[in-house]
């Protein structure tokens, strides 16, 4: 497998992640094509953003510290992320 279809393959799952799990009052979170989105912006609290680092590493089978978790600000640096970690 190539690294840009890696790459499209991470940011596909980890965009299946966030909208079967994260809702902003009551409505799915709208995820732009780029992933360039800030969740704690977007409304989604830090509980939820916690959960769904616990549910990321799950399914890629990674560990984030939380200094890592700190960094990984939006949707687009998660992927770069567990783009490294897959390399």
């Amino acid at each position: 497998m190539n690294l840009a279809s890696l790459f499209a393959e991470i940011a596909e799952r980890l965009r299946k992640l966030v909208s079967d799990n994260i809702e902003v009052d009551g409505t799915a979170l709208a995820i732009p094509e780029d992933l360039d989105i800030h969740l704690s912006d977007s409304g989604v609290s830090s509980t939820d953003i916690v959960a769904l680092a616990k549910l990321i590493a799950q399914e890629f089978n990674v560990s984030i510290s939380p200094e890592e978790c700190a960094d990984l600000n939006n949707l687009k640096s998660v992927v770069g992320f567990l783009d490294g970690k897959a390399a």
